[in-house]
């Protein structure tokens, strides 16, 4: 792989981020993976799954980042202790208040330096604007002018592409592509609550469950609770 050409993977160590290095995999780039710490709840349970995942894959370039400042900024559950991580409303159309305030325009931004550094020439975001939770900094869109902005902002030989491989997959369907990839589900975390098992009821572990559901996979997650998501 180190003749092939690099990608910066965001990863999380959610399964939408880990599907990108899969996509990037078969699109014949070598990924590089990027996680940030920002002071969110599960913010150990994560950066295990970075690690175990980038192993799984046997990436080499890694780089975690501490962006903390995302705490002190706060107005979101995930950051701050004083608001409560809500129970999954799937049926909402409002923003739900684990909105982290233009988090992917910060993560991106950082991506972006470390891939001039390194010569990559993509970037990978797991976005999933169709089956996602209303965030707006997961449109295409905003990854448009994101990219248009990254490219006037940086020296003239790099050209970055901002790649968005699931941006229109629901969550079943990222399910079935991940299975067929072999995507190893069980290293991947989602809660958004708890880092020992899965709460199985905020918003992140609903979309998660009920795409596994509708996609007829068992997830192999283990949960406090197992609703069934329709």
């Amino acid at each position: 792989m180190s003749n092939k050409k690099t990608a910066v993977v965001l990863l999380s160590g959610g399964m939408d981020s880990s599907l990108c290095i899969a996509e990037a995999i078969e699109a014949g780039f070598t990924p590089a993976t990027m996680h940030l710490n920002y002071g969110q709840k599960t913010e150990t349970r994560e950066l295990k799954s970075f690690h175990d995942i980038s192993d799984y894959y046997g990436i080499e370039k890694r780089l975690v980042s501490d962006v903390s400042y995302l705490t002190q900024i706060g107005g979101s559950s995930l950051t701050d202790d004083a608001v409560d991580i809500e129970k999954a409303d799937l049926d909402s159309k409002e923003i739900p208040s684990s909105y982290v305030p233009f988090r992917n325009g910060n993560i991106l931004a950082i991506a972006a330096a470390w891939a001039e550094i390194i010569g990559a020439e993509a970037l990978y975001i797991g976005a999933v604007e169709a089956d996602s939770s209303g965030y707006p900094d997961c449109r295409r869109s905003f990854f448009d002018a994101f990219e248009e902005a990254v490219n006037l902002g940086t020296k003239p030989e790099t050209n970055l592409k901002i790649i968005t491989p699931i941006i229109n997959l629901s969550k079943a369907e990222i399910v079935k592509r991940g299975t067929g990839l072999k995507l190893p589900f069980e290293l991947t975390w989602s809660c958004y609550s708890d880092s020992e098992k899965a709460c199985g009821v905020c918003d992140s572990c609903a979309l998660r469950l009920r795409g596994f559901s509708e996609a007829g996979v068992v997830d192999p997650l283990e949960y406090k609770v197992r609703p069934k998501y329709d």
